[in-house]
């Protein structure tokens, strides 16, 4: 039941995150193309859909260890966060 329980939680917080980027893509299409759009919706992915995917996928179809997937995941989070700030203090708005 646990397990099962993870399973949903996982694909429900890669469902949402993927969804907020689409919204964000989708708005960066209709108007007049900024490009802090992108780059938010870039963040997004690297901090919340790149980890998740990583946690699941690289155990089951690779050989990197604990330390090696932290690292990875560690990675992703803190790239999308920086990306994300960037954004935010206004280094997407060229």
């Amino acid at each position: 039941m646990i397990a099962l329980t993870v399973v949903l939680l996982t694909l429900l917080s890669i469902s949402l995150s993927v969804g907020i980027a689409l919204v964000l893509l989708r708005g960066y299409r209709r108007g007049p193309g900024h490009p802090g759009m992108l780059y938010l919706a870039l963040g997004l992915i690297l901090l919340t859909t790149v980890p998740e995917l990583l946690r699941v996928g690289l155990p089951t179809l690779t050989g990197v260890g604990t330390v090696g997937r932290s690292v990875l995941v560690s990675g992703s989070e803190l790239t999308g966060l920086g990306v994300i700030l960037w954004v935010v203090y206004g280094g997407g708005s060229q």
